[in-house]
């Protein structure tokens, strides 16, 4: 029997890229402190919040002989700089006024605990893909912003938004732009024994 798996977040895209394994899981959310610390790279950030997301989420649960936690945290770099979630549409504007045709890079964190399994009863990887924005015009941004859809989302835009379609190519893992690298999980779950 597969031991109890919890999904240490609320993002509905998770969900369902989770949901896409045939891996069947319970919510829990986690509420931690997700500030950047001073000098903290991009990539050690993302990994140290998937880390503390797993931790609080595994906290929450009680009574489990066999779980396993994965917890995920998803970022946009531009220049070196965070794009984090915009507050309002101003935010969203101006974020998605920088991203247009040009690069950047999304790296997703994921942490998997499996206090049970031993020797390693948990894993911590990242995945990061070079997204190419296309060169959408104003009021495509004006459009898209007036969905709503900018506001839940790192860097303020969905590469799988029916209307919007901002990315022009990728270089690596489309799940993992959408918030999950589906192949990244896949191999950290062979490697702590979930079947």
């Amino acid at each position: 029997m597969p031991p109890t798996f919890i999904l240490a977040s609320g993002s509905p895209r998770r969900r369902e890229l989770l949901s896409s394994l045939g891996i069947a899981f319970t919510v829990v959310k986690t509420d931690i402190d997700e500030s950047q610390r001073s000098r903290e790279a991009p990539v050690d950030y993302v990994r140290r919040l998937s880390q503390q997301k797993a931790a609080a989420a595994l906290s929450q649960v009680e009574g489990e002989s066999d779980l396993t936690v994965l917890a995920a945290d998803t970022i946009v770099v531009l220049d070196g700089e965070l794009l984090g979630k915009p507050a309002d549409a101003a935010e969203a504007r101006q974020m998605l006024y920088r991203l247009r045709s040009r690069p950047h890079t999304v790296c997703t964190g994921l942490t998997l605990l499996r206090p049970a399994y031993q020797p390693q009863p948990s894993l911590t990887e990242h995945t990061c893909t070079s997204v190419h924005m296309r060169d959408y015009s104003d009021d495509e941004i004006e459009g898209y912003i007036t969905t709503g859809d900018p506001f839940d989302k790192a860097g303020g835009y969905a590469i799988q938004h029916p209307g919007f379609h901002p990315v022009a190519r990728i270089d690596g893992s489309y799940s993992n732009v959408v918030g999950l690298p589906l192949e990244t999980l896949q191999d950290m779950l062979k490697r702590l024994g979930f079947t």
